[in-house]
């Protein structure tokens, strides 16, 4: 098995920061062809604009993927840099707080839209190409010719009244996966999901920096006693989109250091 992806061209979401540009970085150092896509042009450009113009194999896309022309014009961006699209990495996520009892303020629907709805329709569109470009090379029928990966959480297996728009999203993009993955995989394209649990990323660096025993709460609360780096879920991230997972397909793999594993009570049952 080869966990290699060079010749290969991936689009990433949400690449301007976090756990997006970490993925986007990752994929490119083993050989992969990527185009960076996220909404902040700014941001996109000051993390990765000078690679963008040396001409390797980094691209950088700015645009609202909530819009479908702008799926489109990603697309046709992706394939005039590299001619193909093998993998595609659903990273740009946003994590809003709701207030339950208040319809206003429940993030429901925002976390919909930008979490669940970008990602499907990216997906649809993408795995659209793929088969096109496929049958237009005359492949040999059932071999595998691309790989999607959504980016869950944990908490859409664990009730945070705080976060209900974003856990009922997540669960969402986890039944999304499982029905691609199935519809798919005639086609020959795995659909497969992370669900992650704290990473180190800038946003959560800035919140440690407000509450500083919050680190101490989740690394208790974690197994391995300590939080991920963003280039542990990259490396999963790779594993995914690699010919070393070509049976993988429909999963969610939990990547949160066995922190679903424990009772918050810490009490037995009687």
């Amino acid at each position: 098995m080869s966990f290699s992806l060079s010749g290969k061209t991936a689009i990433v979401t949400g690449a301007a920061a976090g756990l997006g540009l970490a993925i986007a970085r990752h994929l490119a150092d083993r050989g992969c062809n990527v185009m960076c896509a996220d909404i902040d042009e700014t941001r996109l450009e000051s993390e990765l604009g000078d690679e963008a113009r040396a001409e390797g194999p980094i691209r950088i896309f700015a645009g609202d993927l909530c819009q479908k022309l702008t799926i489109t014009n990603l697309l046709s961006a992706t394939y005039d840099a590299f001619d193909r699209v093998d993998i595609l990495v659903n990273a740009s996520r946003k994590v809003t707080a709701s207030d339950v009892l208040n319809p206003d303020e429940d993030a429901v629907e925002l976390m919909w839209r930008q979490n669940v709805l970008t990602s499907l329709r990216l997906s649809q569109m993408v795995a659209k190409r793929m088969i096109q470009a496929a049958e237009k090379a005359g492949g040999e029928p059932g071999r595998m010719i691309g790989s999607i990966i959504n980016l869950s959480s944990i908490a859409a297996q664990r009730v945070q009244p705080t976060l209900l728009g974003y856990a009922m999203a997540s669960a969402a993009i986890e039944q999304m996966t499982r029905t691609l993955a199935v519809v798919l995989a005639g086609q020959g394209i795995r659909v497969n999901a992370i669900a992650i649990g704290s990473v180190m990323t800038a946003s959560l660096q800035s919140v440690l920096r407000e509450q500083p025993d919050f680190r101490d709460r989740i690394e208790a609360g974690t197994p391995l006693g300590r939080i991920a780096g963003p280039d542990e879920l990259a490396e999963t991230v790779q594993y995914l989109a690699s010919d070393a997972s070509r049976f993988v397909t429909g999963q969610v793999l939990t990547v949160d250091g066995g922190r679903g594993l424990l009772d918050v009570v810490a009490a037995p049952a009687f």
